[in-house]
């Protein structure tokens, strides 16, 4: 998980392989916008252009101003940003047909069949002929929507508001976290709020454990402590089910990090000790894992990380796909879906694809220009991100190649920056990849800030499993 000193881990490699937008994406560079649906409410992205309005913008989509500020959180809705995504909800999809497009393609695009569509639209009498420019109606209480598990990691600080609006879109709650000591003991946390509100919402609360330093950042040697002696290790996990059962966990999360390699046959017999601990009580296991695109890939961050066996043991695995853009790094997206995908195409082959958990990062990444090694950027939320590019009257662009929103700027005292943050566009490119690897589901991180296009858009695309 992403902390203050991260130091230099997640330099990638960054030679674009994504290259495959599908029909909404296509949608999206023609049009300014394009749109999905949920099962009551349908969503349109709309990117914000030179003379907009939320009046015109409301007038174009027949939806309410309030409706438009309300689900975008805007704060100052008489200054919208050029280049700005909002989310728009609409009661129908009115598509209108393009040049190259059939019956065909609209149904395999929005998941429903040709029949449908014609039944929804009485006047088209010759479904192998439509016009340029002709409008049709795309029947949604027929469109389909897997569902998944989705977890949300959350510091014990979140305010009431922003988790209890949360939790109806999750699985897990993850709970950041218990760090464990050199004698097997752990550094309790105030979890006691959230894991109420999480039953009572339904939502599975996961105790998390982390080889994290008090104070500090993760520490290869108190890993190496607790996975070279079997004593300790005895303690601790007597500790975990004593804490879960205290205070009713339904499972438990380990993230280990920074394992020096040579302790990557300890880490794995670590576990398969924890899960034959806990798995006969019922308790349920996840695990996250570093984002590696090869079995043999090096660097103190991923070796460990033993992937075939993460995914034979545990019940889930978190694939933390964020931070190559990160806070001492240079600047570039946080999650670029090129990168994402490289991880993803490795993971399917040594995990079982339902166990995967997509790594979705809630913030982005303020960096002042040119980058100097050892200065760190600034974490922003999204909605503070648009707020800033509105503050510094900044043109907000988007990134083809990551699929992501970024804009520059020039401080008072004329150093340039550059911002790198989420969007609904980005977010959807992203959630999309979970149908295309059909992997179990996603894991943000974290939830401590509420970000409405987030939730919005998940829930056009999926629904979500719960398990109490």
């Amino acid at each position: 998980m992403p902390l203050p000193a991260r130091g230099t881990a997640f330099a990638h490699n960054r030679k674009p392989l994504w290259n495959r937008p599908d029909t909404f994406r296509i949608q999206w560079e023609r049009t300014g916008f394009y749109s999905f649906s949920r099962e009551v409410v349908h969503l349109v992205i709309y990117t914000v252009r030179p003379g907009d309005s939320v009046y015109s913008i409301s007038q174009r989509f027949g939806v309410s101003q309030q409706e438009i500020i309300s689900q975008n959180q805007l704060e100052v809705p008489e200054r919208l940003v050029v280049g700005q995504a909002l989310v728009i909800p609409v009661e129908t999809i009115r598509h209108v047909v393009r040049p190259g497009q059939s019956l065909y393609t609209l149904a395999r695009g929005y998941g429903v069949t040709v029949e449908q569509i014609l039944q929804a639209n009485p006047s088209i009498t010759n479904p192998s002929r439509i016009q340029v420019g002709q409008t049709v109606n795309i029947p949604t209480e027929n469109l389909r929507k897997r569902t998944i598990d989705v977890n949300g990691y959350a510091f014990p600080n979140i305010s009431d508001i922003t988790l209890r609006s949360t939790l109806p879109y999750l699985t897990f709650l993850s709970i950041f976290s218990y760090q464990v000591r050199e004698d097997g003991s752990l550094a309790s946390i105030p979890d006691e709020r959230l894991i109420a509100a999480a039953r009572e919402a339904r939502v599975a609360p996961m105790m998390v454990i982390t080889n994290i330093h008090e104070g500090g950042s993760f520490d290869s040697d108190l890993a190496n402590v607790i996975l070279s002696t079997p004593q300790v290790q005895d303690t601790l996990i007597q500790n975990v089910i004593d804490n879960m059962r205290s205070k009713n966990y339904s499972g438990l999360d380990i993230d280990f990090e920074y394992i020096y390699p040579a302790d990557r046959e300890k880490y794995n017999a670590f576990l398969e000790k924890v899960v034959n601990s806990l798995r006969p009580l019922g308790y349920i296991i996840t695990t996250a894992l570093a984002p590696k695109i090869s079995a043999a890939q090096t660097g103190l961050l991923y070796v460990a990380h033993d992937y075939p066996v993460h995914g034979t043991l545990a019940d889930h695995v978190i694939l933390m796909t964020y931070e190559w853009g990160y806070t001492y790094g240079p600047a570039m997206a946080v999650s670029p879906i090129n990168q994402v995908e490289r991880v993803l195409r490795y993971a399917v082959t040594a995990i079982p694809r339902e166990k995967i958990l997509m790594g979705m990062p809630n913030y982005g990444y303020d960096w002042t220009l040119p980058f100097v090694q050892g200065t760190a950027a600034r974490t922003l939320t999204n909605v503070g991100a648009v707020n800033l590019a509105r503050n510094v009257n900044a043109r907000i662009q988007f990134d083809q190649t990551s699929q992501a929103p970024f804009f520059n700027y020039y401080d008072a005292e004329g150093r340039r920056h550059e911002v790198w943050f989420d969007d609904a566009r980005s977010i959807d490119s992203r959630l999309r990849l979970v149908d295309s690897f059909q992997l179990g589901g996603v894991s943000y991180w974290t939830i401590n800030s509420f970000f409405n296009q987030q939730w919005l858009v998940l829930d056009s695309l999926f629904n979500v499993n719960k398990i109490l």
